[in-house]
């Protein structure tokens, strides 16, 4: 089991969070998306560890952006 976080920006509510837990949720292998709304922090549980790439598109496909 991997274990990703990675923090979020321009999330500010339940469905921006939906949007990207969604979007990361389809990339193959993930297992579960968690989103701290408040802290723009996304951690991803897989089976194996996710490119940070596809993490980075995933989430510019909801509309948001990955810091750093």
């Amino acid at each position: 089991m991997s274990t990703t976080t990675v923090t979020v920006t321009g999330m500010t509510c339940g469905g921006c969070a939906a949007k990207v837990r969604t979007e990361i949720g389809s990339i193959s292998g993930v297992d579960s998306v968690a989103v701290d709304l408040a802290g723009g922090l996304v951690t991803v549980e897989s089976a194996s560890p996710i490119e940070r790439a596809d993490l980075t598109a995933a989430v510019a496909r909801a509309g948001y952006t990955v810091a750093g």
